[in-house]
């Protein structure tokens, strides 16, 4: 005997589901920062597109271009474009049929989370053919900049005045109420009065990814000696990568651990415990995009499925906002249920995955990626990069992980390193994840229709905020911002109140505290004072 339900009955949703699947990428790469060879970021988006549809294998381009109707576009850093998706529309002559077009907030975690939000599109049957793409002209912005050619002659009329390049993980962002860099300020200004970390000049990605590196060594018993070593050994792995990777802005170079580990002149101090090479590298010029479709309609246009790659599920959440809230300073609830919803919901298990491309800014991220999920940090047999780090492929803004989800289409389709693949694309300073999961074989399910995971993490208990303290406290974690000579130039504390335990932000307090902490010398977590 069998029972369905009525399709009328009350919480019953039903789809004619469609299976969605990547059927093209594409990658452009402008290595000269000429400025009579610069292209803005709409132009070179446009080519990875038209690249993607090339990439399909398709009989019919033109047919096939004429169908994109969902455009997605990752917000670029560059320029402040006043309708990016509808001007795309435009090049490609299909913004009279286009049925979606969706401009991302900031966030490197924006490729994921629109690539998952396409095929959930196509799954449900409400559009045809979408494109996901983003782009990049940092390197080539900044040569006009340094020519004092604000605005590039020809380029898009922005939609707001621009007379610097803008910085996200950068100098201009020494606060968490950014001043330097008019783009920034336009794009992140809110109406609130400064939070805790602006009274306290923290707030950049290149304070608060080394507050969770030093956080996370502690809390490990390991070394400070131990802890660079296995940083300098990581980014040498993922720098060997990008030397084979033809689109890293650092092709054909390899940096060894020794050059990544020595402090130097060329690999100056910038936030302990992370030189130079062991951050972001944002002056670039990328774009990528990915074409998708549904198996139905590849085949109505005679796609080879040898083109054919099946996302999964995706699932992503975010932690607060304000780092000072967050529950410690050693793990990431948002990336640990990122990639477990993400798992699930494609119902694949960790040890099914055969490569893994983790968002790596900085490599607190990686790491906190591989210890959740039992994967070694180096050294391993699975790749956790397919395209090199953020510093030798290229920081590629918000636009990074689109770069990893071609790659891992690439990858997938050629088959020697396996049929699975999860791309973890991260945001923020450490806030915002989004995981994807991807297949050469076909899926056993249905593709799911929602993120399974809120907006925001809020059942994580973290301690109370004491905005002005006194007393004997312990420091929970710490960085040391360095100037452009090398030298110390302040000290940034979490501490916990020995009496209440209750959280605070500080300063370094006298000289020689500033010493200790940027020395080098020994642990400063759990340190009293």
């Amino acid at each position: 005997m069998a029972f369905s339900l009525d399709m009328e009955d009350e919480g019953v949703h039903m789809f004619a589901m469609e299976t969605p699947i990547i059927i093209g990428v594409g990658d452009v790469k402008n290595r000269s920062t000429r400025i009579e060879d610069a292209k803005e970021p709409a132009v070179l988006m446009h080519e990875s597109i038209l690249a993607a549809i090339q990439d399909s294998n398709v009989p019919d381009m033109d047919r096939l271009q004429a169908d994109i109707d969902s455009i997605d576009v990752v917000r670029t850093w560059t320029w402040p474009y006043p309708d990016l998706p509808g001007l795309l529309a435009r090049k490609l002559g299909v913004e009279d049929t286009l049925k979606h077009k969706l401009y991302s907030e900031h966030g490197g975690n924006q490729p994921a989370r629109l690539f998952d939000e396409a095929a959930r599109r196509l799954a449900k049957g409400e559009c045809k053919v979408a494109v996901v793409t983003g782009g990049e002209a940092l390197a080539s912005l900044s040569s006009f900049a340094a020519a004092k050619q604000l605005p590039p002659p020809g380029w898009t009329p922005p939609s707001q005045a621009v007379d610097s390049v803008f910085t996200p993980t950068g100098r201009d962002l020494g606060t968490s109420t950014p001043s330097i860099s008019s783009l920034w300020y336009q794009l992140s200004r809110t109406h609130s009065p400064p939070d805790l970390g602006a009274l306290h000049d923290i707030g950049a990605p290149i304070h608060v990814y080394p507050l969770y590196e030093n956080g996370f060594r502690a809390h490990r018993g390991q070394s400070l000696k131990a802890n660079h070593s296995e940083s300098a050994k990581l980014y040498s792995e993922f720098s060997k990568v990008a030397q084979e990777q033809p689109y890293a802005w650092n092709y054909g170079k390899w940096d060894d651990e020794t050059v990544i580990g020595t402090i130097g002149k060329k690999n100056r101090m910038i936030c302990f415990p992370y030189p130079l090479l062991m951050n972001a590298f944002n002056t670039i010029n990328l774009a990528g995009a990915l074409l998708l479709t549904t198996t139905s309609h590849a085949r109505d246009l005679s796609i080879p499925e040898s083109q054919w790659i099946y996302p999964l599920g995706g699932a992503g959440t975010k932690d607060c906002d304000a780092f000072w809230h967050r529950p410690n300073f050693h793990t990431s609830p948002s990336i640990s249920r990122s990639l477990d919803a993400a798992l699930s919901i494609s119902q694949t298990h960790k040890s099914e995955i055969d490569m893994f491309d983790f968002y790596s800014c900085f490599p607190i991220v990686p790491k906190l990626a591989c210890q959740h999920l039992g994967v070694p940090m180096t050294g391993g047999t699975k790749p956790t990069t397919l395209l090199g780090g953020l510093t030798s492929f290229g920081g590629a803004g918000n636009n990074y992980s689109m770069h990893a989800l071609t790659a891992m289409t690439r990858a997938l389709r050629h088959g020697r390193r396996g049929t699975k693949g999860l791309v973890l694309a991260n945001g923020g300073v450490l806030s915002y994840q989004y995981v994807v999961v991807l297949s050469s074989t076909p899926p056993v399910h249905a593709y799911p229709v929602q993120n399974p995971l809120p907006d925001e993490i809020t059942d994580v208990a973290a301690p109370e905020v004491e905005r002005e303290a006194e007393g004997e406290a312990v420091v929970e974690t710490y960085t040391v911002e360095f100037d452009r000579g090398g030298r110390p130039a302040k000290g940034f504390v979490v501490g916990r109140l020995k009496g209440s335990g209750k959280r605070f932000l500080a300063n370094h307090g006298d000289e020689g505290t500033l010493r200790q902490m940027a020395g080098g010398a020994g642990e400063i977590c759990g340190r009293s004072g």
